[in-house]
């Protein structure tokens, strides 16, 4: 059976290596949004002879293709997660935790305010920064 990252990335006609494939296993298996490092760390647990340039340059094709978003978070390191179904971010900035969430009334609302100032609303990224509030 073939991953839905493996089959994104033959879409878009990129090779496929075994490297390439430890890879793309490290970033659908991640349920936080690792950044290069922590992808390295993890993939050269599964295969000894991955090295980090093999890691950055795999990343920057996957960005480019359109196969994996980079999210900023204002830590200064660029993370990754697999591109798909739209949702937004909320950092806690004591734990550097990242929750994802959706929420209905606030894509509309961006809608909203893209039309009133003469736009067509085509991609958006909100991050949320805050720290849990003392019970």
């Amino acid at each position: 059976m073939t991953s839905g990252l493996i089959e994104k990335c033959l879409n878009n006609g990129i090779r496929m290596t075994s490297q390439r494939q430890i890879i793309l296993g490290v970033i659908e298996g991640s349920e936080d949004h690792p950044d290069v490092d922590q992808l390295y760390r993890r993939a050269v647990e599964q295969d000894h002879t991955i090295s980090i340039a093999t890691v950055y340059r795999t990343v920057k094709l996957l960005e480019e293709a359109g196969v994996i978003d980079r999210l900023e978070f204002g830590d200064g390191r660029a993370r990754y997660e697999e591109s798909g179904e739209h949702h937004e971010h909320l950092v806690d900035v004591e734990t550097g935790e990242v929750i994802e969430f959706y929420h209905a009334e606030l894509e509309a609302l961006k809608e909203q305010i893209a039309r009133e100032m003469g736009y067509e609303l085509v991609d958006h990224r909100l991050e949320l920064f805050g720290r849990k509030l003392k019970s």
